[in-house]
């Protein structure tokens, strides 16, 4: 801005020298403000806690590790991580919030037995010990719910569940056996390859074979291509046994992100299997 222009509309002079020094004083000041910022947002306590939230779901569900430099280098990728992985998981987790409400309708029911000891009540207090981790009272439970007159596969089912987590095999081999028989496609087919895991862990190889087999033609259930793998790798079927894990992993980049996040487990599985396998 000339100096005869400034006095005419009576706005003060700046030379550009002054121009130039005032705005490199904003600029510092600016520059200033943003690191203070940063330094803050990085080192404030609450930084921490989106930290450690991001690090606890990243060592319980193992995505990408890429995800873990991102979630180290600033909070902002904490955050990033929160949004993209652990609020899309939340939908996984509602049996965990349904924990109390299961726990006190447990008690209501050892309350309710007290006075009525009866089958269905024993078969819905198995079931609920069940998704509860607690397999050996489960066992009890529906040890309780079966009878001579049990026709429905279900009790046998869960009971076979049960103690294959008790690792009770041989016990699950009758049960599984008469779900197979009643339904031989009962939940998704899972019971036949649950058979025929438990046939493999109580050493009869060629049921176990022949069932896993019937299993495969019809199941893509990746417990069942896992367990079969594991059977394969024990009768030394190396090879077969990188086929079926290498199956697992296929599924993975065709399928939905929800089914992705559900089956990581068995992916991690199958990854570490296929590490132990010859090439």
């Amino acid at each position: 801005m000339s100096r005869k222009f400034s006095e005419a509309w009576g706005a003060p002079f700046e030379s550009s020298e002054t121009t130039v020094i005032g705005l490199r004083s904003r600029h510092m000041l600016y520059c200033v403000f943003t690191m203070g910022s940063f330094l803050f947002f990085a080192f404030s306590w609450w930084s921490w806690i989106l930290r450690g939230v991001a690090i606890l779901h990243f060592i319980r569900r193992r995505p990408e590790w890429y995800w873990l430099w991102i979630i180290l280098i600033h909070p902002i990728g904490a955050l990033v991580y929160i949004a993209v992985e652990v609020i899309p998981d939340a939908g996984l987790l509602r049996g965990s919030f349904q924990v109390f409400p299961r726990r006190r309708r447990i008690q209501e029911l050892e309350n309710i037995i007290l006075d009525n000891p009866s089958a269905g009540n024993y078969e819905e207090l198995g079931l609920l010990y069940l998704d509860d981790g607690n397999f050996a009272r489960a066992r009890a439970a529906y040890d309780k719910a079966i009878s001579s007159r049990t026709d429905h596969p279900d009790p046998f089912y869960r009971r076979g569940i049960a103690e294959i987590e008790l690792g009770d095999f041989a016990a699950a081999v009758p049960d599984l056996e008469r779900t197979v028989r009643a339904e031989a496609g009962y939940d998704f087919h899972r019971a036949k390859g649950l058979l025929a895991w438990v046939y493999a862990q109580t050493g009869q190889n060629e049921k176990a074979n022949a069932m896993f087999r019937q299993a495969t033609d019809i199941s893509t259930l990746s417990e069942t291509y896992y367990h079969y793998a594991l059977f394969l790798e024990s009768q030394g079927r190396s090879t077969e046994a990188r086929v079926w894990a290498q199956r697992i992993l296929e599924k993975k980049p065709t399928m939905p992100r929800y089914l992705r996040r559900r089956e990581r487990p068995w992916f991690r599985r199958a990854s570490g299997l296929l590490a132990k396998l010859p090439a």
